[in-house]
């Protein structure tokens, strides 16, 4: 079996960028008004992952156990706000819950991975092994707790009458806000079920196709991708259910009372 690695050149790079071309055409053919957002999306590509690559090599040079830690620190920083930012309707705190969501989860499968899936590789903060799949993690589990906070929150709203029915004839919080708690965790678990029942036979993820691009085995990196499959399913689930029940935890009080006066739209005066 042929592994050799190509070694891209700038030239084949810059080739594979003029595609860009191609949605610009369409964007003038069909007056999409999408010029300005080409350009500045086509820039932040490349100056983004031109960063990212700098930032990896340092750190893939360093070696260095904080290094690694800080770089996913940060990753999981911007992870929890974007999750936030994503939702359409917020309250007080909810920075903080997508936060302590994208935290919690992803950091407790990814430990559980070094120390147990990996156990085999030099050292658990190991760059090469850690930074990718935490970036991993991160982009998955962001985007259901993302879909899983904001279904939740619309889904408070759209159902006040229901729930402050159920609590004013003696219902608990529990039981006023569960099917909103219920089709939250499932809207936000969707793309990643969706996901695995397709991976193989629609779609090549990019992991196993970059593997298989740099010469790796096509089994071994069907092995790699079958674990990281499981590792995202599993923080995707662990964090919506987190961020979930955070959030019902700010909108029902103690004495089972609902508080949807705490959910504003951006903009709103408190």
């Amino acid at each position: 079996m042929n592994t050799s690695y190509l070694d891209l050149s700038l030239w084949q790079v810059a080739l594979a960028a003029s595609l860009i071309l191609v949605n610009a055409i369409i964007s003038i053919a069909l007056n999409l008004g999408l010029g300005r957002t080409l350009i500045l999306a086509s820039l932040r590509t490349i100056v983004q992952l031109t960063l990212v690559g700098l930032v990896l090599q340092t750190v893939f040079q360093w070696d260095r156990w904080y290094a690694v830690i800080g770089l996913m620190a940060v990753m999981t920083l911007i992870a929890g706000i974007t999750a936030a930012q994503r939702c359409k309707r917020r309250y007080a705190g909810i920075w903080t819950d997508a936060i302590l969501s994208v935290w919690a989860s992803s950091w407790i499968i990814m430990t559980f991975t070094l120390l147990a899936v990996m156990k085999g590789i030099d050292s658990w903060y190991q760059p090469q092994y850690a930074i990718p799949i935490m970036g991993m993690l991160l982009g998955n589990t962001l985007s259901g707790i993302s879909v899983g906070l904001n279904t939740f929150n619309e889904g408070m709203i759209t159902r006040r009458r229901e729930i402050e029915t159920y609590l004013a004839l003696g219902a608990t919080r529990w039981e006023a806000g569960r099917d909103a708690i219920q089709e939250a965790v499932r809207t936000g678990m969707i793309p990643i079920i969706n996901s695995m029942m397709i991976v193989g036979i629609v779609s090549l993820p990019g992991m196993m196709t970059g593997q298989i691009l740099s010469g790796t085995a096509p089994m071994q990196a069907v092995k790699y991708q079958i674990v990281i499959m499981f590792l995202i399913a599993s923080s995707t689930a662990l964090g919506t259910v987190g961020v979930v029940l955070l959030s019902f935890s700010r909108l029902f009080n103690a004495e089972h009372q609902f508080l949807p006066q705490r959910l504003k739209l951006p903009g709103n005066p408190p």
